[in-house]
């Protein structure tokens, strides 16, 4: 969101800003280190576009994707932290053609994976911020989930613990570039839906900036 990237832009050394297909990327030194960042819009689409564009442009070590996200598990509650395990694509399906749903045609799989080392560094700084988090599979599509039916059919699906619109197709953009990704969304919607997403995005993007923060401070 605008929200969460003006927080980190404020602390870019050396900025310089550049456009491609649509996009802005604002870069420079975040606490002494190389950063490029983007608000890649809503849906999978822009979603890869952005992606794609960074990765063949500045070549990053990594890419994190950070946003919010509709709780799927029953433990997570708005202001807490997602980060991600695997990502899925909810909303693929060619399961008449014998496939399992979310299989990603080409790659012959359900679940991108993510990069460990940067998850497991990304939940130790939630824990040592004292902002609550779980690790699990973040699952991704092209709807606003916020029907409960819905919230738990892709839950039983993939064993997902959260949800939202972009996730997947950065993590596929990655995978596919042999770029390391991590995903880190912090629930902003429970039972109110739409309703609470307004409400919470100001707290989710504030978490999700602390955390990041804390983690290019720490980065070697």
């Amino acid at each position: 969101m605008d929200l969460e990237i003006e927080r980190l832009e404020s602390r870019l050394a050396e900025r310089w800003e550049e456009q491609i297909s649509g996009v802005r990327f604002t870069g420079g030194k975040l606490f002494g280190k190389d950063a490029v960042l983007a608000v890649c819009g809503i849906g999978k689409t822009f979603a890869a576009l952005c992606a794609e564009a960074m990765i063949l442009r500045y070549a990053p070590d990594a890419v994190i994707n950070t946003g919010v996200a509709g709780a799927l598990d029953g433990e997570l509650s708005v202001g807490d932290m997602a980060v991600g395990s695997a990502a899925v694509c909810h909303d693929m399906d060619t399961s008449p053609l014998g496939d399992p749903i979310g299989w990603i045609s080409g790659l012959n799989t359900v679940r991108i994976p993510l990069d460990v080392p940067m998850s497991e560094e990304l939940l130790d700084i939630c824990e040592r911020l004292g902002v609550r988090a779980k690790r699990g599979v973040i699952a991704s599509g092209d709807q606003f989930v916020c029907e409960n039916g819905r919230k738990r059919e892709i839950r039983e699906n993939f064993s997902a613990i959260a949800c939202e619109m972009e996730g997947q197709a950065i993590a596929q953009v990655c995978f596919v570039n042999k770029t390391p990704c991590a995903i880190l969304r912090c629930i902003s919607d429970g039972a109110g839906g739409a309703m609470d997403y307004e409400s919470f995005k100001k707290l989710a993007a504030d978490n999700s900036a602390k955390v990041l923060c804390a983690y290019f401070e720490n980065a070697r």
